[in-house]
């Protein structure tokens, strides 16, 4: 079988190579010291030097090009010290800048060399206290670092001296943010946002001289003394018969931090057939559109917590949901399973289906798990009597509370095992 001859090629080609490179070097331009072949900054003597008498020091470093640098003044001993993007200081020796005396000006003592990978530090010890009257870069054909030092009493030094918090240079501070918001972990109370639908205004549905707006206050005040009493913080989105808008429930929902959204309602629907208490919780397939109508509708700081989506795109807005989504929406499905079981359990009449998805705006958040419970329905006279009875209140209320409990355990176990 013939051999390629592509190997003897790339043989041929590599001889070529170092061949070349021996000319270069041979005639001087291989050098690693000439600048023209070199990413660092070169330091040129003929241009640097330190000159000074009792009133000012000038130290002036002449650079092949313009680098990143900063100037600052340590103490024990006084030293001027200053940082480079990294500059080749081989060309001079530090003893020489300072002459034959080995000092000059206040500059007592000078090194130089790297400091951190990419970095170069220049320090000199200093023959007592003093401030930095001037400092500049000139740039141009023949770059070049100017620092102008003038003596000042120890007082006045000891108040301007000092390491800033970077060794590169000053940094912007950051901007004061409130901590990240954790899921929760049983470390502390959980919080659950109640939000009795509509009031005010909007009266939601009515039957028999009475208004849904009213009759879920009143179990939403009752629920949450349950829930108190169980050890959970409880916000209510509404504490009176009064009109709250939809984006404001949720806004009340981010701001209190809830681990959980409960929306409570008593609607009614125009068959009349409907009985039972039903969990609604957003629609699988209408995650999507609601993502959708968040992102072009909604205020964008506030559609997420603790993620700023002001002067993002509308894909942005939505693709940052989505993922929060991927996380709250199974434990919105098991807290509704959870519940189911517990509602069962105390004797409470659901509905056919009792686990329901819709597009409802209150349960478009996607940093919390939401529910939407339709305690019953208002055209129904069984419903009705029940919503109006104390004891079945109590026992719906008790159950509910049982379930976020039993929830809240399991989602706290989930959370610490996520966290390790």
């Amino acid at each position: 079988m013939r051999r390629s001859a592509q190997p003897c090629h790339g043989r041929l080609a590599l001889f070529w190579v170092m061949a070349l490179w021996a000319f270069l070097a041979g005639c001087g331009l291989a050098q690693a010291q000439d600048s023209r072949l070199s990413a660092l900054a070169q330091l040129d003597p003929a241009r640097s030097g330190i000159t000074g008498d009792a009133t000012q020091t000038d130290l002036r470093l002449g650079l092949s090009q313009p680098v990143a640098w900063r100037a600052f003044l340590l103490d024990n001993p006084p030293r001027l010290v200053v940082d480079f993007r990294e500059v080749d200081f081989s060309a001079q020796d530090p003893a020489v800048m300072l002459g034959k005396g080995g000092k000059s000006g206040a500059v007592q003592v000078l090194r130089w060399g790297p400091f951190r990978p990419g970095w170069s530090r220049l320090v000199a010890e200093l023959s007592g206290p003093m401030k930095i009257a001037a400092a500049q870069l000139r740039t141009g054909e023949a770059p070049e670092l100017d620092i102008s030092l003038t003596p000042v009493s120890k007082d006045k030094f000891e108040t301007t001296q000092g390491d800033p918090n970077s060794a590169l240079w000053d940094l912007p501070q950051p901007a004061p943010v409130p901590a990240p918001i954790l899921r929760q972990d049983g470390s502390r109370p959980l919080r659950v946002v109640l939000d009795p639908g509509h009031g005010g205004i909007d009266p939601g549905a009515e039957a028999e001289g009475t208004s849904e707006a009213v009759l879920v206050l009143t179990f939403a005040r009752e629920l949450k003394e349950a829930l108190t009493r169980a050890g959970i913080d409880v916000v209510m989105t509404r504490n009176e018969n009064v009109f709250v808008p939809l984006e404001t429930r949720l806004t009340i929902a981010r701001k209190s931090e809830a681990d959980l959204f409960i929306s409570l309602h008593a609607d009614a629907l125009a068959s009349g057939k409907a009985t039972g208490t039903a969990i609604y919780m957003l629609d699988e397939k209408a995650t999507d559109d609601a993502s959708q109508k968040l992102a072009e509708r909604h205020d964008r700081a506030d559609i997420l917590a603790g993620v700023d989506l002001d002067g993002h795109g509308d894909d942005v807005a939505r693709v940052l949901m989505d993922l929060a989504r991927t996380e709250t929406r199974p434990r919105t499905v098991r807290f509704t399973q959870v519940l189911v079981g517990a509602l069962k359990s105390a004797g409470v009449t659901l509905y056919k289906h009792p686990v329901q998805g819709a597009d409802f705006s209150v349960l478009k958040s996607a940093d919390f798990p939401s529910v939407l419970i339709e305690l019953g329905f208002l055209d129904s006279e069984r419903d009705r009597k029940h919503l109006l009875d104390d004891s079945w209140r109590k026992t719906t209320a008790a159950a509910i509370t049982q379930a976020v409990q039993s929830w809240a355990q399991s989602d706290a176990a989930e959370a610490r095992l996520l966290r390790q």
